[in-house]
């Protein structure tokens, strides 16, 4: 069965387009014209990728964010009414695994939907099968889940995708361009400030269960997974 994925704006001319771009390509939606809504369709049939617009009624798409990461890690691309980072950076740092601003080409909205839900299948990770092990760190590709010791650690799609490519290779820096890369493929209009984000948030989830060197950094260069000691016993 196609996916399903959840349009959420309050113009009904851009929900439309938007349907009818994801229906060529194959994937079943559904619409909501509010928060309230897509957090009631959300619960009666969950989608498989939610599109959320930013400024809604009502409800505006920062707060269905927090909303759905306060319920776990479904994929979620956010579409932005204004070319301002600062709403960017935002969405992103409460957990949005992509952004499209408006303006934007369907073509370019459906190739990010792709992008995302490939990433959260078991064959964008059948070259990492195997459960991956640093220090206090555990990584399972198959399940898509993440742990520091006994504590399981909730990550977004994204997040998990650059930890995991991180992880695939412990001792080589990987510089912001080539996560990019490798995330969404070359081309895609990503920001270095957009990797920040995601980085900033990676570490964030794993202090709080004691990992503060999951991550280095080399100034002027990129990152690499860090030695995953840890504070705890």
């Amino acid at each position: 069965m196609s996916r399903l994925i959840l349009v959420v704006d309050d113009d009904p001319h851009i929900r439309q387009l938007l349907a009818f771009a994801l229906a060529k390509a194959d994937y079943r939606t559904e619409e909501a014209a509010d928060g309230e809504e897509a957090m009631a369709r959300i619960d009666a049939v969950p989608p498989d990728l939610v599109i959320l617009d930013i400024n809604m009624p009502r409800m505006n798409g920062l707060e269905v964010c927090r909303w759905i990461r306060a319920r776990g890690s479904l994929p979620l691309l956010f579409l932005s009414s204004r070319d301002d980072e600062v709403d960017r950076i935002l969405g992103i740092e409460l957990g949005a695994d992509d952004y499209v601003v408006k303006p934007f080409s369907p073509r370019e909205v459906v190739a990010r939907v792709t992008a995302i839900l490939r990433r959260t299948t078991a064959q964008a990770a059948a070259r990492h099968g195997a459960i991956v092990v640093r220090g206090r760190l555990s990584i399972d590709p198959e399940s898509w889940s993440a742990a520091w010791g006994a504590d399981d650690v909730a990550l977004t799609v994204t997040e998990f995708s650059i930890l995991n490519t991180l992880a695939g290779a412990p001792s080589k820096v990987f510089t912001r361009d080539a996560i990019i890369d490798r995330l969404r493929g070359p081309g895609f209009a990503v920001t270095d400030r957009t990797i920040d984000s995601h980085i900033r948030n990676l570490r964030a989830k794993f202090a709080k269960v004691g990992g503060i060197d999951l991550i280095e950094t080399r100034a002027g260069v990129g990152y690499r997974l860090g030695p995953c000691v840890g504070t705890g016993p």
